[in-house]
């Protein structure tokens, strides 16, 4: 008997244990994230009015998600995000992944080039907005100045002046941004497949094309999942490069969610309004990457 009771108060032990040392996490977490999440939740609930502090704070159920999604500004600002994220998505993982696989291969100086392609990431979200203002300018900016010394355009261009161009020209400054940390979960990704297996589809007679799509993309599948998941979050949720870029003009066509959520919690001061906006991107934000988990995700077997 007390051969078998010695294990199970070890257990017991073992379990008080990491208790103890997981409650200061555990409670950590709870003051600042549980909290915040079922506060902001329950504000969501309410007319929560800053303008209007005389009318108290009623509750008034799904009013405000309600108001939101019947709301004409809100669902051109989702229409916004959406063509975003869209283009930025596909274009940092395509741009990504070629430039993952060049800087797979050896040539020299590969690791000079590896650290300066990483440092358009290190540039804060605030500097990169106001740094690309800068080069969009219409009457100094780089951008005019170089492309009207190769004579590609004749006059300046106002970058920022339409909707249409002055949101391709956000995802341009996306673009270069947030490509570079991409480029590395993918290269990062790459240099975990053995190399026996491309030179086996060699000697089988695979080319450079079909070793990419029955080798390279399949193994980098569960990689490939996180960083389309991760961008995919990051541009639904963008609002610094457009606030310091744009400020969601001009004629909102640069007004996305996240710019939207700003103007009715702090420019408005709606934190009610704010809040339901906010789940109601979280909630769309979890059907989204459940759906790619499902079609992106799988195990690497070699």
């Amino acid at each position: 008997m007390a051969a078998t009771r010695r294990p199970s108060r070890r257990l017991r032990e073992d379990r008080i244990l990491a208790a103890v040392l997981l409650a200061p996490a555990l409670l950590i977490i709870a003051v600042v994230t549980i909290y915040p999440l079922l506060h902001s939740f329950w504000i969501s609930l309410h007319a929560w009015n800053l303008m209007k502090p005389k009318e108290g704070n009623p509750f008034v159920g799904l009013d405000n998600y309600i108001n939101t999604l019947t709301d004409p500004i809100f669902l051109d600002s989702l229409r916004v995000t959406i063509i975003f994220t869209i283009a930025a998505v596909v274009i940092e993982i395509s741009l990504a992944m070629g430039i993952a696989l060049i800087l797979n291969r050896k040539f020299i100086g590969r690791g000079l080039v590896r650290m300066l392609a990483l440092l358009p990431w290190a540039v804060p979200a605030v500097v990169n907005g106001i740094m690309w203002k800068w080069i969009l300018n219409p009457s100094y900016g780089a951008l005019n100045g170089l492309l009207y010394s190769l004579g590609l355009i004749d006059e300046y261009v106002i970058w920022l002046g339409s909707p249409e161009l002055a949101l391709a020209m956000v995802v341009v400054a996306d673009l270069w941004k947030e490509t570079p940390f991409i480029m590395l979960l993918l290269l990062a990704a790459l240099q975990t497949i053995p190399k026996d297996l491309y030179e086996a589809a060699t000697v089988d007679g695979a080319n450079v094309v079909q070793s990419f799509f029955r080798i390279t993309l399949p193994l980098i599948q569960p990689v490939l999942f996180v960083a389309i998941a991760l961008r995919t979050i990051w541009a639904l949720k963008s609002f610094d490069l457009i606030y310091t870029l744009t400020a969601g003009g001009p004629s909102n066509g640069t007004s996305v969610v996240g710019y939207y959520t700003y103007i009715k919690s702090f420019v408005s001061l709606q934190l009610g309004r704010g809040a339901a906006v906010a789940y109601i991107m979280t909630l769309f934000v979890l059907i989204l990457v459940y759906i790619y988990y499902r079609v992106l995700y799988r195990k690497v077997e070699y």
